[in-house]
């Protein structure tokens, strides 16, 4: 029997029988040199986070390149850590899923200690304004997704916890965002060391927004010595940066593998705010954080495992290379008419002929003549390994389900910005897209919420569902309607550059989308039709 604690893994013999690679460093020595001088701590302790953060610390201290571990904090669901990281002495499994169908199973210990952001909590709140008022601390990263630097909801109205914040000050703050500031705040009062602020979080321009909601509330405080902290790079930088690793939530299949090899208390946990929580996670092998590198107190040498540092363009090229054309776009597309086809695992999809020469077309025909290359990663070779290696990963429980979520936010970068690089240049014709209008036209027909078969399935969850599913209500299967009734109906939500980054009607698109849209509702069977038409 194994039991992923302190004493479980004292038995070190019967884990590495197993095929378990251990912590190879003395993690009490770690733990007592982190407590002393922090100098990674990272908000958002989710998946993400333990696959790729904690996997690459793991192998700093292995290699003798680190002395100090992760502070983990957790800010929206304090159950992560009292029920997912305390229980098992903050141990964590890695279970790395191979296109060669062969598992690396790690156990992690390279988290020193697990926090909770809760301000109300005086033992918790003040162990974190300890930490951040040590100079040693260098770096605080982020995986709160991108969603948690905003300071307003769907509206543009304040958040009615960060209005309180702003208001109040950073004594009690109430929102997450607000109780980060308060805690730099701590910082600045004990004597303001520098401190590099470091969102890792998969959205553009990552930096730039953690800076603007820590500036919100440095204005609204108004201590003049606090802005100019904020403010100063030389003593709080804000770095961009691109991450890349599918982490699905725990799987039952790789849950059942490692209970056969005499894992005990491996089953999930569902919080109150429900999330999924295991003490295991499983990603693939292929990873890519680019980062920024502006470290204002020093930090690790990260290189050294895989993170690549470089200048604001650069991340730049690299984000806008995967978002706009070489990776997202392909998720995008796949996800969608997955859903339509009634596929539940991605890989599942790539044996798809029709689906596999969409999303070839998306990327390498359309997405490739527009791309600028980074110069630190290859567009041409980024592909090929998404296409050959990681999408068609059989171990990977990856579904186009949850890739659909939040699609009406995802639409304006993945292809608006192709659209508009077209448009815009004099040797690409914007008409001679293809693949692109399919996938819009695909969205609409998903939007109908039936299937290829005329089954009703469930939306992914997207906050402007109410929104935009209206524009096709009163559209059915078997509806002959010309693509001209269809652009009339449709014709606000083709126009919405928030959801597709350009008016379609203006780009001369939206003739092609209501034509592809208008094949794809003429009756059951009309996607893999139209789908598979369209690509011969």
């Amino acid at each position: 029997m194994l039991v992923l604690n302190e004493k479980g893994l004292a038995s070190r013999y019967e884990w590495e029988a197993k095929g378990y690679t251990l912590p190879q460093f003395d993690r009490v020595k770690m733990i007592a040199e982190t407590k002393k001088a922090p100098r990674w701590v990272h908000f958002g302790a989710g998946n993400i986070f333990r696959a790729f953060q904690c996997a690459a610390a793991q192998k700093m201290l292995n290699d003798g390149k680190m002395d100090t571990g992760i502070v983990a904090v957790e800010g929206f669901d304090y159950e992560i850590v009292e029920k997912g990281y305390r229980p098992n002495d903050n141990y964590s499994l890695f279970v790395t899923l191979k296109a060669d169908g062969s598992v690396e199973k790690t156990v992690l210990g390279s988290i020193a200690e697990s926090c909770i952001l809760d301000s109300e909590n005086e033992a918790e709140y003040s162990n974190l304004i300890r930490i951040f008022q040590n100079p040693s601390l260098q770096l605080v990263t982020f995986t709160i997704t991108e969603k948690g630097y905003s300071l307003v909801n769907g509206e543009g109205e304040k958040l009615p916890s960060v209005a309180a914040d702003l208001e109040n000050g950073p004594a009690r703050p109430q929102s997450y965002i607000g109780k980060v500031a308060s805690l730099l705040y701590a910082r600045y009062q004990a004597g303001g060391a520098p401190i590099a602020m470091v969102s890792t979080d998969n959205c553009s321009h990552n930096g730039e927004k953690l800076f603007a909601a820590m500036n919100a509330f440095a204005q609204a405080w108004k201590d003049e010595g606090f802005i100019a902290y904020v403010n100063d790079p030389r003593k709080v930088s804000f770095p961009w940066s691109m991450i890349d690793k599918i982490t699905p939530r725990p799987d039952a299949s790789v849950e059942e593998m490692l209970k056969a090899d005499g894992l005990q208390g491996l089953e999930p946990v569902v919080t109150s705010k429900n999330t999924y929580i295991a003490p295991f996670v499983n990603a693939e092998e292929s990873e890519y954080l680019v980062i920024e590198d502006d470290f204002p107190n020093g930090r690790p040498e990260l290189e050294h495992a895989g993170f690549i540092f470089t200048d604001r363009d650069t991340v730049n090229r690299v984000e806008r290379m995967k978002v706009c054309t070489c990776l997202n776009p392909l998720h995008t597309a796949m996800s969608i008419y997955g859903c339509l086809l009634g596929y539940t695992r991605i890989w599942e999809e790539m044996k798809d002929e029709d689906i596999v020469a969409l999303i070839k077309r998306v990327g390498y025909v359309e997405g490739l003549p527009v791309v600028t290359d980074p110069g630190v990663i290859n567009p041409k070779d980024f592909i090929d390994t998404v296409v050959n290696v990681r999408l068609p990963n059989p171990f990977m429980p990856d579904a186009p389900q949850r890739i659909a979520t939040d699609t009406s936010q995802k639409l304006a970068i993945r292809f608006g910005e192709t659209i508009k690089a077209y448009a815009a240049s004099d040797t690409l014709d914007v008409h001679s897209l293809k693949a692109i209008p399919l996938v819009l036209a695909g969205w609409l027909r998903y939007l109908m919420a039936i299937d290829d078969e005329g089954n009703a399935f469930e939306l992914s969850s997207d906050p402007l569902l109410d929104t935009v599913r209206p524009f096709v209500s009163d559209i059915h299967l078997f509806d002959a309607l010309s693509a001209d009734e269809l652009k009339a109906k449709l014709n606000d939500l083709l126009r919405n550059k928030a959801i597709f980054g350009v008016d379609l009607v203006e780009t001369g698109l939206a003739d092609l989308v209501c034509q592809d849209f208008a094949k794809l509702i003429a009756g059951k069977g009309a996607v893999r039709q139209t789908l598979h038409a369209a690509m011969a």
